[in-house]
């Protein structure tokens, strides 16, 4: 395999740096090419070049699927078929999932509002709704708390913001930053959990000044905020599993790097026909 990796490279870097990086022989590596291997084992070679490639720059979080999409998006003939079964010689997996605990908590007496959104979350233009929601990551000082804002039209992060506590201010911070982010739009459903950092008045405050609709889901109910709890997996799963943060700084450069570098601008999205957000958006907004 590692043969087979200097020669799918051989054009781009010299053998003898690549065989000391392989900690391999130069000699062993031409004794072995001079063998002459077959066409077929060739185009395996190149092909798992290219696979182990794109699933490097996706750092590991993506599957075959979007491994696929990446290779295929640099000129190369790939199908789905063939990058998995790359990706299965390669021992290349996509970080898997866990479990997490919910953030927020609806026992208390404040106000709540009613369920404009209904579970649907596909929009037929930017700022029809946004979804929001608090996840955390933790450190090796505490907790971290995220709380994020999602336009359904592309999934873009329009807002986030991060604190060591689970305030309103937190929720008010990162719903500013859309507002400011999305040029102050009107009469936007803005759709959220029954949170006490929700139904609090400062939050309630700001979406009435900017003339946005404030919609709660029913208590308990994750699949009235699905598109947002996709979200926080995605990030949990291709951006957290695995971390170990020393400090909450450290969490936060490794979140910043994963929704404004990452997400935003190079996730594929699949319900996005293979778009980042910001791409889709480039495309089909006028």
């Amino acid at each position: 395999m590692k043969y087979a990796t200097i020669r799918a490279h051989e054009g781009a870097h010299t053998v003898r740096l690549m065989c000391q990086v392989l900690s391999v022989s130069p000699s062993g590596y031409y004794a072995w090419r001079d063998r002459s291997p077959s066409s077929r084992a060739l185009k395996q070679a190149q092909l798992d070049a290219r696979v182990r490639e794109a699933y490097e720059a996706e750092k590991g979080r993506a599957g075959s699927p979007r491994v696929a999409r990446r290779v295929r998006g640099q000129g190369h003939h790939a199908g789905r078929h063939q990058v998995a079964q790359s990706m299965r010689r390669q021992r290349l997996r996509a970080k898997a999932a866990r479990k997490y605990k919910a953030t927020t908590h609806s026992n208390h007496s404040l106000p709540v509002a009613p369920n404009l959104l209904q579970q649907n979350f596909h929009t037929d233009r930017p700022n029809r709704a946004w979804v929001s929601d608090i996840t955390y990551i933790a450190t090796d000082e505490g907790w971290l708390y995220l709380a994020v804002v999602l336009d359904l039209y592309s999934r873009h992060v329009i807002g986030w913001s991060m604190s060591e506590r689970m305030t309103a201010t937190l929720v008010c911070n990162a719903l500013s930053m859309a507002i400011f982010a999305r040029h102050r739009p009107h009469d936007v459903i803005v759709h959220s959990d029954r949170g006490s950092q929700y139904c609090s008045q400062d939050y309630q405050r700001m979406l009435s000044e900017h003339g946005l609709r404030c919609s709660m889901s029913k208590k308990g109910d994750c699949y009235d905020n699905a598109a947002m709890e996709s979200w926080n997996h995605s990030l949990k799963v291709e951006a957290i599993h695995g971390e170990r943060f020393a400090s909450r700084e450290q969490a936060k450069a490794h979140v910043f790097e994963y929704i404004e570098v990452y997400y935003n601008r190079q996730r594929l999205h699949s319900t996005l026909g293979y778009l980042s957000p910001l791409e889709f958006e480039l495309r089909h907004v006028a």
